[in-house]
């Protein structure tokens, strides 16, 4: 029977699926977001999770825990340093998955994983892109401000 035994396949292999997910927590500890498929998201959330509940307990034997899922030696000292020092108080729910849309080769569902304490991207107003800001140089902002 499978009972309880339900895991996101991904389409690969155990230790594929694992050093994927291990990679993609990493590049999370290291960075605060990746921007991945929504599956690959969802399972690397609860892979994330428990790390952090690791981190918060920060024990030696926990360190090793951590340092034998995700094979990284850095991402493991940032995580018990930092990221689990900042979710000392929450009870769980460290991620959130901001979904994105769909991906223009595949059209799979694309998603941000983040921390929770990270802000949320800001939307532009409608009609003003921030890359048209950035592009005009300083002389035209003047001119369009003075009046004809």
């Amino acid at each position: 029977m499978r009972h309880l035994k339900r895991t996101a396949k991904l389409g690969r292999t155990g230790e594929h699926r694992n050093a994927m997910l291990a990679n993609l927590v990493c590049s999370l500890i290291k960075h605060n977001r990746v921007t991945t498929t929504l599956a690959k998201a969802k399972a690397a959330r609860s892979v994330a999770e428990k790390m952090v509940t690791l981190g918060k307990r920060g024990s030696l034997h926990d360190r090793r825990l951590a340092a034998s899922r995700l094979h990284q030696q850095d991402a493991v000292k940032i995580l018990f340093d930092q990221i689990a020092t900042t979710h000392k108080e929450r009870h769980g729910g460290y991620t959130r998955i901001v979904r994105l849309g769909q991906r223009q080769g595949d059209a799979s569902q694309t998603a941000i994983l983040e921390w929770v304490d990270t802000p949320l991207p800001e939307k532009a107003p409608a009609g003003e892109s921030k890359a048209e800001e950035v592009t005009q140089p300083a002389e035209a902002k003047e001119e369009a401000a003075k009046p004809a």
